[in-house]
């Protein structure tokens, strides 16, 4: 169910019986020469609607800029501060809580949200309001991209290529693949770490050109491949959270500080 094609009307049954929102989140912001800067909100809304799809759970708009100052140097990316982000996320789940909803996944495909959705989602449950947990699509088939993809990359590489190839082809600019790979970085895990300190803040001190891994490793096939088995992982993420009685979402009481205060009778007798 996608909230944005449905009535108030149509969406009372659904906050009656249900308590479950999936929300899609990710960035307008450079990837290379080859993909577009909606790429991240792109595959976000993509996966969250066909799992809404798949599960009959609700699905809202999708939120299209976040935190990507960190690629400012390119032209065209767009981004909120931090503070900004978490506000505004916070305020419209709260405002999902209005009608009923109390369980929240961020489906996200921008790790620059990772830790601000997190932040958000432990204001939430601290106060008992909705139980709200963030969700990364590649994160949830580690094996499968290591099994088709040699250097897949953190940031415009071969699985967010592969991805786009399967939800909007047209919009690959598949003529430009090696120079994307030829400018850009093959990732290596401890690029940019001295002595164990990370010393870069932004995409341009490591990729000339924004992006990392081999890129010409990236088909359609591929691509389906991993949509299909990321919304599998997402659907049986939203029914395990339907599942669980509210009680185990809410946070757990504080620990007793004299957990044997209340039996008495082995108190020697102080008089």
């Amino acid at each position: 169910m996608y909230l944005p094609h449905r009535t108030w009307q149509e969406l009372t049954d659904y906050v009656g019986t249900e308590s479950v929102a999936i929300v899609p989140l990710g960035s307008t912001e450079q990837h290379g020469p080859h993909l577009p800067e909606g790429t991240d909100y792109m595959i976000a809304e993509a996966l969250a609607r066909a799992a809404a799809e798949r599960s009959g759970f609700l699905c809202t708009s999708p939120v299209r800029i976040g935190v990507s100052s960190h690629h400012r140097q390119f032209h065209g990316t767009m981004w909120v501060e931090p503070p900004i982000f978490r506000d505004y996320v916070e305020s419209f789940s709260r405002n999902l809580t209005a009608h009923g909803i109390d369980r929240i996944v961020y489906v996200n495909a921008h790790g620059g949200n990772v830790a601000h959705l997190r932040e958000v989602g432990r204001r939430l449950h601290d106060d008992g309001t909705a139980y709200a947990i963030e969700w990364m699509w590649d994160e949830s088939i580690p094996e499968l991209i290591e099994e088709v993809f040699e250097t897949p990359g953190p940031h415009g590489g071969p699985k967010e290529t592969a991805m786009i190839m399967h939800i909007a082809e047209e919009l690959v600019r598949e003529d430009r693949l090696e120079d994307a790979r030829d400018g850009g970085t093959v990732f290596d895990d401890g690029a940019g770490r001295v002595h164990g300190a990370t010393t870069f803040y932004d995409t341009i001190e490591n990729s000339e050109n924004g992006v990392f891994g081999d890129q010409t490793d990236a088909t359609p096939e591929i691509g389906k491949r991993l949509f299909d088995a990321a919304t599998e992982q997402l659907v049986a993420l939203l029914e395990w959270l339907d599942d669980r009685p509210r009680e185990q979402l809410l946070p757990a009481p504080h620990v007793d500080p004299q957990p044997s205060a209340g039996d008495r009778s082995d108190t020697p007798d102080r008089s």
